[in-house]
């Protein structure tokens, strides 16, 4: 098969962290949940055609079946359907490597026997992957990877047409949180081969509650850098038991996911929640990582003028050769307008930093978690908290000042707007060829241990994409290739490259 061909040994990515865990009560069960709180660090996007409060009844008590009497799911409305569908059509439509990749595969079926369990957002764009999973031969459960991003009407959509059994919802508890991801495991007559991940829950409760079925998963595919840490901790601590594909790390995810999606979507997040004028706007971006780099680009164009703050001295250097003042936070807190925060990490911005902060100051994070801005430190007696719109929070001081916080410090582009359905093609494309890759690898080809993604594969989904635009690539000749020393077909970058 085409996409799983690869026989060269994938180098390990160096980056390795402690794993650490913290205690939780939630709901009517004490659970144990690692320290990025994926599933709470996002809202949902904008663009969902219904609010999870259209009707309180939670639906783990309703019992709903689809038109073929299957009730194997747990949605907030089947009803809604019709809606979700005309949004995955929509969505088809700038998701050609997926579509593609369904036509070309779909006949050989790669996917055969593959029971993938999935913890990812449920959008129209992720439905559009989960379809192509099935249509490739895999049979498909999956849960929302965080509280508030579920589409309700497409999750309705994926129930009625069967191809997924869904557990999700906008808008649940923690305890609904955790439900959702154990009906999608703990299945009698059912047991699932794959993981698809995203933040590190889904790995995570398994590991916890189900360890055994690690003797039967062929393999883990995770998307975000909070989850590729997880698994790096596990590995490091010799608790990975199964091989695992970090696609956080892919080129096709971090330039374009993260690079050129955020580029568009912060300026869609700011707009659409402050009506914020860019022009002459004094903006400090916290990180110069892919996601700094397209946020600085995008407020660069606009007419900001951006500082930068970084920890990585190479960064720091491209951001001053891109033209930005790097500085410190606490140099420049008292005179910018807006505040970004990119990271990944915790405590970034603090509650002294909010505290010096000029009153009308926007505050919004585009990092994957919601521990980069100190909210925690905000909910105190002498601070007022105001709703002024869906994700838009006045936080007054006493002396009057006021500062705007969006989404609760949480991902601005998936609470506040939308994301390009181009770029999540890229990405669910590069998931859909990792889980064909770990899934038909011959035994021994992978360890217990995180690979990156073959950079084949890499170019392989970027060359699936060109034809959108029109682009004709130049092949070399053979006398080009010998003294390249490449292969005429790729791969024209070393594994190492990013």
């Amino acid at each position: 098969f085409l996409f799983c061909s690869s026989s060269q040994q994938i180098q390990f990515a160096d980056q390795k962290q402690e794993f650490n865990k913290r205690p939780s009560k939630i709901g009517r069960r004490s659970l144990s949940r690692s320290i990025s709180q994926s599933s709470t660090d996002s809202y949902s996007s904008a663009a969902s055609y219904t609010d999870s409060s259209d009707d309180e009844t939670s639906p783990r008590e309703k019992q709903q079946k689809n038109s073929k009497g299957n009730g194997d799911f747990c949605i907030k409305n089947i009803k809604q359907a019709d809606f979700g569908r005309r949004e995955i059509e929509i969505a088809e439509q700038e998701m050609p490597a997926l579509m593609a990749l369904r036509k070309r595969a779909q006949g050989e079926k790669p996917l055969a026997g593959a029971k993938i369990v999935g913890c990812t957002h449920i959008t129209a764009q992720t439905a559009v992957l989960m379809e192509t999973l099935s249509a490739l031969g895999a049979q498909c459960r999956w849960a929302a990877c965080n509280i508030y991003s579920t589409q309700n009407e497409v999750a309705a959509a994926l129930a009625e047409g069967g191809e997924a059994h869904v557990f999700a919802w906008k808008g649940e508890s923690e305890d609904d949180f955790w439900w959702c991801i154990d009906r999608c495991v703990n299945v009698e007559g059912w047991q699932p081969n794959m993981i698809l991940d995203d933040g590190g829950d889904l790995t995570h409760w398994i590991y916890k509650k189900y360890p055994s079925m690690f003797k039967k998963i062929k393999g883990i595919v995770e998307e975000s850098v909070t989850g590729v840490h997880r698994l790096y901790q596990l590995s490091k601590a010799g608790k990975l038991c199964v091989p695992a594909m970090n696609v956080n790390d892919s080129v096709t995810k971090q330039k374009f996911d993260n690079l050129y999606c955020c580029r568009e979507s912060i300026l869609d997040g700011l707009k659409r929640t402050t009506d914020v004028m860019f022009g002459g706007k004094q903006v400090v971006v916290c990180g110069y990582g892919e996601v700094g780099k397209g946020c600085c680009a995008a407020l660069k164009a606009m007419g900001s003028i951006v500082y930068v703050t970084e920890i990585d001295p190479i960064c720091a250097l491209q951001a001053c050769m891109d033209g930005f003042r790097l500085v410190k936070l606490n140099e420049v807190i008292r005179q910018v307008d807006i505040v970004i925060t990119c990271t990944g990490n915790k405590n970034v911005v603090v509650r002294e930093n909010l505290d010096r902060m000029k009153n009308g100051c926007i505050v919004c994070n585009m990092g994957h978690s919601n521990t980069e801005i100190d909210v925690a430190s905000l909910r105190t007696p002498e601070l007022t908290w105001e709703r002024v719109r869906s994700q838009v929070d006045h936080v007054i001081w006493p002396d009057g000042k006021r500062i705007v916080l969006l989404a609760e410090g949480r991902l601005l582009n998936l609470s506040c707007s939308t994301v390009p359905t181009f770029v999540l093609s890229i990405t669910a494309t590069t998931q859909a060829l990792a889980l064909i890759e770990l899934y038909n690898a011959p035994e021994g080809r992978y360890k217990q241990d995180v690979y990156l993604l073959p950079k084949k594969m890499d170019e392989y989904v970027a060359s699936l994409h060109l034809p959108t635009f029109d682009a004709h690539l130049t092949e070399l000749t053979d006398e080009q290739a010998k003294y390249l020393g490449l292969n005429k077909n790729g791969p024209f970058k070393p594994n190492y490259y990013r």
